[in-house]
């Protein structure tokens, strides 16, 4: 049994996204700050250079610092006033000029003139032009030292530029300011983006944890495979999503996740209900020469459609059975009839004999037997043709139940059939159903007397039917029609498995590559008219046929 978490799947979904942009965006806050820093004081040091190089090449300062005397301030104080007045033009920190020595020249502190600066000027004052940011006098500055050359290429001493590296700051926090109003916009996205991801996770799972969807899975599978029923889900797409193995047993295949579930069956009932053609409320159909009963029920959730469940349940062993039973209980109601009425006859013939009318009883037996040679024929009776005791036995028993409902049974004249029946199995699925077809057809017809004839033909091993009946015949619109699952001419309330019989007979025929087929009957069935159908079944008969 799972453990019920504390905290729901989407809000430990949301607090760790939430988690994730708050420190991406801290630390592309940090990271942005850290390299604007850098590069403003660099640019700040670039400034600084350019205007010291500009302070080195002014001839005025250069001939005044040539003209003065080591550790001396210059003469009338040229070189401080025009420092000054670049730092105020420039609003440098300072410009400071110093002599060979590294003694002031100019400062904003007229109190440092003289002194020694508090930098290293050595850089300078070997030729080289340095950036840097160091602490004075004035405190912490971005500074560029450039040597001061004489008019004879002698360095004279060295131009210092600074600038308060307080401006700096002030610069870089106004950036910040206005970087941190999208840091924090970022940052609200973020999460209203992981609560909308939350809320969609939510809705794709139907609200249901992962440790729920864990349990569903677990007992789906447990369920799908436990239940003698196949079952197979369709998505909204018509996409399969779950097959049983039931479900691929009675189908005959076993289909990937995501097949058109129309590939399930072939062109029929079934495959419309697969593909949600056609409802379907315990609809007997056939899947090669099984006999299904089909449902579909349509899924929906909050008023979304999820697609469609369909289940199977193999009816063949039971269908198989009923119709054992239904010519039982016929047979039976033969039996009952023929005893009531053999019971009456036996009265009537004991009459007789009491009575002394011997002759009137001969009579009576011989007209007796006159009808009964009239019904059904017997094995006996049978065209000689017919060697095969099966076929014999299967049709005499075809007859009699025949006559029990009114319509004779008639073997045709021409047929011929040699040897053995190998597969007994077809052969009674496909004459069955076909003379089963054509007794219906009869009775129900308007012409009377009722009757069938049946003719076999063995060609080799290959065997063919024909059967016609004395019925009303069919419309040529339903010459087709009449083989596909659930199309019958028969009372429609005789039974809810109707219209399954002629189309498990054709199919039955094609898997042996034979066929079934209705024809125009013109004057073919008995009495004119009716219907008459032709079946061919290769290599259901015995090798002996073949000799």
């Amino acid at each position: 049994m799972s453990v019920r978490p504390r905290i729901t799947f989407a809000r430990q979904v949301l607090i760790l996204q939430v988690g994730v942009v708050v420190v991406v965006a801290v630390l592309g806050y940090g990271l942005t700050g850290w390299m604007l820093d850098g590069r403003l004081r660099d640019q700040y040091g670039q400034r600084a250079l350019t205007v010291a190089r500009t302070v080195a090449v002014d001839p005025e300062i250069r001939d005044a610092v040539a003209a003065g005397t080591p550790g001396r301030p210059v003469q009338d104080g040229l070189v401080q006033d025009r420092a000054e007045r670049t730092r105020a033009r420039t609003g440098a920190l300072f410009v400071v000029v110093t002599d060979s020595q590294g003694i002031r020249l100019s400062h904003p502190n007229p109190r440092e003139l003289g002194r020694h600066v508090s930098t290293d000027p050595s850089d300078a004052l070997a030729g080289r032009e340095v950036v840097r940011v160091e602490r004075g006098t004035l405190g912490l500055s971005a500074r560029g030292k450039v040597p001061l050359y004489g008019r004879d290429g002698r360095i004279l001493g060295e131009v210092s530029v600074g600038f308060d590296a307080r401006a700096i700051d002030r610069e870089l926090g106004h950036v910040l300011r206005e970087m941190s109003l999208f840091v924090a916009g970022a940052v609200l996205l973020g999460v209203l983006a992981s609560v909308a991801i939350g809320r969609r996770l939510k809705r794709q799972t139907l609200g249901l944890e992962p440790y729920e969807l864990v349990e569903l899975v677990h007992e789906r599978e447990a369920v799908l495979h436990g239940v003698g029923e196949g079952v197979v889900a369709v998505d909204s797409g018509g996409r399969t999503a779950v097959c049983n193995d039931e479900a691929a047993r009675l189908l005959g295949v076993t289909p990937e996740r995501g097949a058109p579930a129309g590939d399930l069956a072939p062109e029929g009932a079934l495959r419309d209900v697969l593909t949600g053609r056609r409802e379907a409320t315990n609809l007997f159909v056939t899947a090669g020469e099984r006999v299904l009963v089909v449902n579909r029920r349509e899924v929906r959730r909050d008023r979304r459609d999820l697609g469609a469940v369909i289940t199977l349940r193999d009816r063949t062993d039971l269908e198989t059975l009923a119709r054992e039973l239904d010519s039982v209980s016929t047979l039976f109601d033969a039996l009952r009839a023929q005893r009531h009425e053999y019971a009456n006859r036996l009265h009537t013939l004991s009459g007789l004999l009491q009575l002394g009318h011997s002759e009137e009883a001969a009579e009576y037996i011989g007209a007796l037997m006159e009808d009964a040679a009239r019904r059904a024929p017997a094995p006996d009776n049978l065209p000689d043709p017919l060697s095969d005791p099966y076929l014999r036995a299967f049709l005499s028993a075809k007859a009699a139940v025949a006559a029990e409902k009114g319509v004779r049974l008639d073997i045709g004249a021409a047929s011929y059939v040699p040897g053995r029946v190998a597969d007994p199995l077809d052969v009674t699925t496909v004459v069955g159903n076909l003379v089963d077809n054509a007794v219906e057809a009869a009775r129900l017809g308007r012409r009377r007397p009722a009757r069938v004839e049946i003719e076999l033909l063995g060609d080799g091993r290959d065997l063919h039917v024909t059967v016609s009946d004395s019925g009303d015949g069919l419309a040529d619109g339903l010459r087709e029609a009449v083989f596909d699952d659930g199309v019958s001419t028969r009372d429609p309330a005789a039974g809810r498995s109707r219209g399954l019989g002629l189309g498990l007979a054709r199919r039955t025929a094609r898997a042996r590559d034979g066929d079934v087929t209705f024809v125009d009957a013109g004057s073919a069935g008995p009495g004119g008219g009716g219907a008459v159908a032709v079946a061919r079944l290769p290599g259901v008969l015995g090798a002996e046929a073949v000799r």
